[in-house]
């Protein structure tokens, strides 16, 4: 059965004109009048390192934030992160009328403070380059000065939203349950979420789908013996040969679907190995002369649903399961980001996105191909939340790196686009 809110999503693209109301044009307007306030905003935020273990700067571009949705009339507050070891949440809350609305971004980049990447970098009267410009700081920018611009038309009084600008999303603390709690617990009680990510920096499309994130450990063990020895009856082809094999299979069997990969991205064979458990450094040390007695692999699988993780998953198991003689191996898997799957309902959010981006005559807006967006925070309202888009921040290219650079000349637009959208979805008439 449709939520009341669903059923009127299903009007809106035709129910609409194809023009801005006159309270819509106004708010284009506050945007516009207020363009050199939104940049300076960045560049303030920009200029703060937050990389995500400087807790102390996640928590200043929080206390920045939390000043401007202050100002607007949230009850904001800072949810400590000591429990997951990362700086914390900024939740904000306003309590109207209609659709309850979720708004996701975080504050955390991955330019920590010993990186040389520190600095908002105007190159030229479009292009501006800058640590977590576009993925997220743009995107923040974005989520207050619509609201900043609705608020100044009377519109904002009217609504439900809820706030959420994680400290942690480019290395989400642990235990992740604890570190999501509170989003979790926000989307159970939302209709609509919209994400401020910068999705694939195109801003002709929108997220709708995102593949999750779940890594993978792959531990091969074999018979060792000198090296002579190699493949008799009684020894086996040891532990390399075997996880090569798995790797081999894994390869021959899955690929072929655009949505699913699966990588490993460190392995280490020989007599003895050791991997530490962020799966990033290791060593391992043995000898060309013996037979390999362990190796250990670690990836990861990234799929567009949750039935097809779990159709990918027993695949890789059947695989591993096949060992060679006198070689065994077994794979364990976390799940990280769950998959956000391409609903119903969240295309009829598009719709609605692309019909405003239309009325402002910036054109239509088509779905991102997912497999160009990495795993965001906004994933984990899939299935909870029944109308999700994503993809909605600052568009530029070259994310985490030190040639991220914002197109500068879709700030405005992108901005008119989220107000509009937020205008629309909570114009939901009171129940007779």
């Amino acid at each position: 059965m449709l939520r009341p809110l669903h059923c009127f999503l299903l009007l809106v693209p035709t129910a609409l004109s194809a023009q801005l109301a006159p309270v819509e044009r106004a708010v284009a307007r506050q945007v516009d009048t207020h363009r050199h306030e939104a940049v300076a905003l960045l560049e303030r935020l920009v200029n703060l390192n937050s990389g995500t273990m400087n807790l102390a700067g996640v928590r200043a571009v929080g206390d920045v934030l939390r000043r401007e949705l202050d100002a607007l009339g949230f009850a904001t507050r800072w949810e400590d992160g000591a429990p997951f070891q990362r700086a914390g949440h900024l939740i904000a809350e306003r309590t109207g009328r209609g659709p309850r609305v979720l708004l996701i971004g975080h504050l955390d980049t991955v330019f920590e403070p010993e990186h040389p990447f520190q600095r908002f970098e105007p190159l030229d009267s479009v292009r501006t380059r800058g640590p977590g410009i576009t993925d997220m700081k743009g995107g923040d920018v974005i989520l207050v000065q619509a609201l900043k611009a609705l608020r100044a038309e009377g519109q904002l009084d009217r609504m439900s939203i809820t706030v959420v600008l994680h400290g942690d999303e480019e290395l989400t603390g642990e235990p992740r349950a604890l570190a999501r709690k509170t989003l979790i617990e926000i989307a159970r009680r939302s209709d609509i979420a919209i994400g401020f990510e910068d999705g694939d920096g195109d801003p002709t499309t929108a997220v709708i789908a995102r593949r999750g994130y779940t890594s993978w450990l792959l531990t091969s063990t074999g018979t060792p013996a000198h090296s002579s020895q190699v493949f008799r009856a009684d020894i086996g082809p040891g532990a390399i040969y075997e996880a090569s094999r798995v790797l081999q299979e894994f390869r021959e069997r899955l690929t072929g679907d655009p949505l699913v990969t699966f990588n490993p991205g460190i392995a280490l064979g020989g007599t003895t190995v050791a991997l530490d458990s962020s799966m990033v450094h290791g060593s391992a040390a043995g000898k060309s002369n013996v037979v390999s007695a362990r190796m250990t692999v670690a990836g990861d699988l990234r799929t567009i649903s949750p039935d097809k993780l779990a159709e990918v998953k027993a695949a890789m198991e059947s695989i591993v399961a096949a060992s060679l003689p006198h070689t065994a191996s077994r794979i364990q898997f976390d799940d990280g980001y769950p998959p956000m799957a391409p609903t119903e309902g969240n295309r009829r959010l598009l719709a609605v996105y692309d019909q405003v981006s239309r009325d402002l005559g910036a054109g239509p807006v088509g779905i991102d191909n997912p497999a160009r967006a990495g795993a965001a925070d906004v994933s984990f309202a899939a299935g909870i939340v029944p109308m999700i888009i994503d993809g909605l921040g600052l568009a530029g290219w070259g994310g985490h790196t030190d040639k991220e650079i914002a197109d500068m000349s879709t700030l405005s637009m992108l901005t008119k686009r989220a107000a509009i959208l937020i205008h629309r979805v909570t114009r939901v008439p009171p129940a007779p």
